[in-house]
């Protein structure tokens, strides 16, 4: 039902950041873009954000832990593909990458910490309880860090949902 867009037919205020996200996938359009384009408020508003959330103090691979946690909770193919390959890049431990894909503990005790804490922080929409909280803390996370997981869920939910009602493959 969604159009998958170019930058011809897009909405004005999309084609500039198709333009940008194509120019940095190599000259190729993401059908997600494509179909996002749709809504230029919601396809420059989750740029915006999932740059943003690349630009907190969570290191790279506890980023990928929170944004594969929401992609699989909520049943994102395509987001689940496409931060597998991120993962990848960053040279995940394949079982690392199963596991998250799984939705199974995680063996290395920090990332497991910050996928329960992200799970419990979507459960029970931000009002984790003190040991859940504690427990991040005493893994090296910050406060900081758990607001920023909450910028995660937020920018991550907004697309998967996006993502699945355009159909994008």
């Amino acid at each position: 039902m969604f159009t998958a867009h170019n930058v011809e037919s897009a909405p004005q205020a999309s084609r500039a950041a198709m333009r940008a996200v194509a120019e940095a996938s190599g000259g190729t359009l993401p059908d997600a873009v494509a179909r996002l384009a749709t809504s230029p408020e919601l396809l420059n508003g989750f740029l915006s954000l999932s740059a943003s959330f690349e630009r907190c103090t969570l290191d790279p691979l506890s980023r990928e832990v929170v944004i594969m946690t929401i992609a699989v909770r909520n049943q994102c193919h395509i987001c689940v593909a496409m931060h597998t390959g991120k993962l990848r890049k960053l040279d995940a431990d394949t079982e690392l990458i199963a596991a998250l894909r799984e939705e199974r503990p995680l063996s290395d005790e920090r990332l497991e910490t910050i996928r329960t804490f992200t799970l419990a922080a979507m459960a029970t929409a931000g009002a984790v309880d003190d040991d859940t909280l504690k427990s991040l803390l005493a893994r090296g996370y910050t406060e900081r860090n758990a607001l920023e997981v909450v910028m995660g869920i937020g920018t991550y939910t907004m697309s998967t949902l996006a993502n699945r009602l355009v159909k994008a493959v």
